[in-house]
């Protein structure tokens, strides 16, 4: 089993930085190629440019919690319920 994991080409998990404007303010978000591979699937989807989709993401957040804490996690769990949601399998996502 660990050779799925362990095995896999070290390209996928390359950290990528990406600069972007996330609601007006002049930014950098660094994820896996892997995550942003991802993130570029579901904008598309959405019928939004990457940048565009975080964008909409953050200030989504914003209006629900009041701040944004540790947003690339959010990116990469974003990223996790997407895959669940591609697979048919569930992701828990607990709601306040």
């Amino acid at each position: 089993m660990c050779q799925i994991f362990a095995g896999q080409d070290p390209h996928n998990y390359e950290p990528v930085t990406r600069r972007l404007r996330l609601n007006g303010q002049s930014t950098s978000i660094r994820l896996e190629r892997s995550y942003w591979e991802m993130l570029d699937t579901i904008a598309e989807r959405e019928g939004l440019t990457t940048p565009g989709f975080i964008s909409k993401l953050h200030s989504e957040v914003l209006e629900l919690r009041g701040e944004v804490t540790n947003f690339t996690s959010l990116l990469r769990c974003a990223c996790l319920i997407h895959q669940g949601q591609e697979t048919g399998d569930t992701v828990p996502v607990a709601a306040e």
